[in-house]
């Protein structure tokens, strides 16, 4: 995944484009690259290293004009070096482009472009398409890039702009995201929402096989055969704030801290006289939802953990079968499903290529897809038979965390909704879950002042290699996401596990170097199991980091370390377990001088397959 952002306006592009690509920077740091068209030239800066360092490198006084394309990349095709940065050109370096996606066929396409005597200078599959529109152009661009996207296959978002019509910007989009930013007497491509809010908030997203030619006072969307289309305008609501760090060190821990405003946000308006008010959200009739005999969850990542939790409070409290898939595998496999069938699709980012393409599959299927995102108008927004959002606002850092929160508390939602249309819970039981809901931003912000405690207990992972994750029941989902999280960040390896499953392997690999997170929450289920598990740990000189239910005399005497959640329910225990260990792989990564909001060879949204 990489970051795209162009402009054409009265104003310097430079330094508008430098200021909108470190808001995406989370899409990609191996490299940056910026173009500017002035004098009826191509102007090119770029170099390997964060924007910040090619910043430093470059010398923006040779990027005058006032349109130009600008990139960060996430290497797929080519390594980190400067020939591979973004922006490539054509041969007479009149054409230039910058891309995210993969060019499947470039290895063809630019075999028949070096016999035409074109001469490549990077290894990436980018530079193709410069040739190929190169090698179409007669006069006009919007017409050159036309019949070259004819000719690949594969994804892409494409920022083109050429030396000889320099009133021209030229966008174009396929499975790859990308939005037009309109603005007054201005106009901007971008990959996200962000990187332009500063300057407009009015935005067009652009469909699969759709180009869009920009001047600074108009914008033409048409589909690859060249008719033109009606696009609508959509006014973003995001506060331009909430895209920035706001005297916090990094964006992870600064969306950490959102969490008890995301919850709120996601909440508001969907609780009404004691039930779940989301019909009006659902495209679906009630005679439809009663027929639904079979749920599958579809996701990655983060959203597959959030799946697994949302697979045990559906069962439990709706008593409707339910099955977790990968997204990736679920397309590949032939599922046996019908128009009975519920596909929930979980993407933060809306743009998941595995997750659209099980969408696409599950349609093909006649199941009915309801998708739980956060980012209004993205490709599977659009797909989806019907969407819940999350109210989360702009996610920055890679490593998921409101986003996560949030989709466990629309997952619940819909549990609750579902159970009343099933009539597998009354009224008064639904009353009371909901009521418990609504005070978890509360318990949440007194979680959210433990956070010292939690950075002393991080501190024993500064030369530690290995880390197990264990729980049980609804928060063994959350073992599997506290181990991610500190893979992503800290590049420690961790694993979790259902806690009953350590007796079958992983304690083999207990000493007294090993941390051992246990989340041990009092229930009427688990507890007692998992304090079997923890003596087990310490017969083994273990270091056992615990977290449990405040007040809990047991498992302090047992831990060497405990962190302490508010008390509420057993099922609504994991939206509060998930915090601390957040924090806990945030405060490792720190520990270990690592940069939390940039880990290696990880992008925000893994929009190729």
């Amino acid at each position: 995944m990489c970051g795209i952002i162009g402009y054409i306006g009265n104003r310097e592009a430079a330094p508008l484009m430098i200021e909108g690509l470190k808001k995406l920077e989370y899409r990609g740091y191996d490299s940056a690259g910026f173009c500017t068209v002035s004098n009826n030239q191509t102007l090119i800066q770029k170099d390997v290293g964060k924007i910040q360092e090619v910043e430093k490198k470059i010398n923006l006084n040779n990027l005058n004009g006032n349109i130009g394309i600008s990139h960060c990349r996430w290497s797929t095709h080519g390594g980190v070096t400067k020939e591979n940065a973004h922006p490539h050109t054509d041969c007479k370096n009149m054409i230039s482009i910058v891309h995210n996606g993969i060019i499947e066929n470039f290895s063809e396409l630019k075999e028949k472009l070096m016999e035409k005597g074109h001469t490549f200078k990077s290894s990436t599959d980018t530079e193709v398409v410069a040739h190929l529109i190169e090698d179409n152009y007669n006069g006009s661009i919007e017409e050159a890039t036309r019949i070259a996207l004819r000719q690949i296959e594969g994804s892409y978002a494409l920022g083109i702009v050429c030396a000889k019509e320099p009133q021209k910007l030229i966008a174009a989009r396929n499975e790859s995201p990308l939005i037009l930013g309109i603005g007054k007497e201005e106009n901007f491509i971008a990959s996200d929402v962000p990187a332009i809010l500063k300057h407009t908030n009015r935005v067009i997203y652009l469909e699969n096989k759709e180009i869009a030619i920009l001047t600074k006072n108009s914008f033409e969307v048409k589909n690859i055969d060249g008719i033109s289309l009606n696009k609508k305008i959509n006014n973003i609501d995001w506060d331009s704030e909430l895209a920035e760090k706001s005297g916090y060190d990094h964006f992870m821990l600064k969306e950490i801290h959102e969490q008890p405003r995301a919850i709120t946000e996601t909440l508001n308006g969907r609780i009404k006289d004691g039930k779940v008010s989301i019909k009006e959200e659902l495209n679906f009739s009630d005679e439809e939802l009663e027929n639904i005999n079979r749920i599958i969850i579809i996701a990655c990542g983060t959203s597959w953990h959030s799946a697994l939790a949302g697979e045990f409070m559906l069962e439990e409290l709706a008593k409707i079968p339910v099955e977790v898939e990968y997204a990736s595998e679920f397309r590949y496999r032939h599922p046996i499903i019908n128009n009975n069938t519920l596909i929930i699709a979980i993407s933060q980012s809306g743009e998941t290529a595995d997750t659209l393409a099980a969408i696409r599959e599950a349609k093909r299927n006649d199941a009915k897809v309801l998708s739980i995102v956060n980012a209004k108008g993205s490709s599977i927004d659009r797909e989806s038979d019907s969407v819940l959002y999350t109210y989360a606002g702009p996610e920055i850092g890679v490593a998921s965390t409101k986003a996560f929160t949030t989709q466990l508390v629309v997952l619940y939602l819909f549990t609750l909704f579902m159970a009343n249309l099933k009539r597998s819970l009354d009224y008064g039981k639904i009353s009371e879950l909901l009521g418990k809901l609504r005070k978890l931003p509360l318990q949440m912000e007194a979680l959210l002042s433990e956070e010292n405690r939690i950075k002393k207990i991080a501190e024993i992972y500064k030369d530690k290699t290995n880390s197990l994750f264990l729980g049980r029941g609804v928060n063994f989902p959350i073992a599997l996401e506290g181990a991610l999280k500190l893979k992503e960040v800290s590049y420690l390896h961790a694993e979790g596990y259902p806690a009953a499953e350590m007796k079958h392997g992983p304690i083999a690999l207990i000493d007294k170097n090993m941390p051992v997170v246990f989340i041990a929450t009092k229930d009427d289920y688990t507890y007692k199991k998992v304090l079997g598990n923890i003596y087990e740990v310490k017969a083994r000189n273990g270091i056992v980091i615990a977290i449990a239910t405040e007040g809990d005399e047991e498992v302090s005497k047992l831990a060497d370390y405990a962190i302490y959640i508010p008390k509420t329910l057993y099922i609504l225990s994991s939206i509060l377990t998930a915090v601390p260990l957040q924090l806990l792989a945030y405060y490792v990564a720190l520990d270990r001088g690592l940069d939390p909001d940039k880990p290696r060879n990880l992008s925000k949204s893994v929009v190729v397959e």
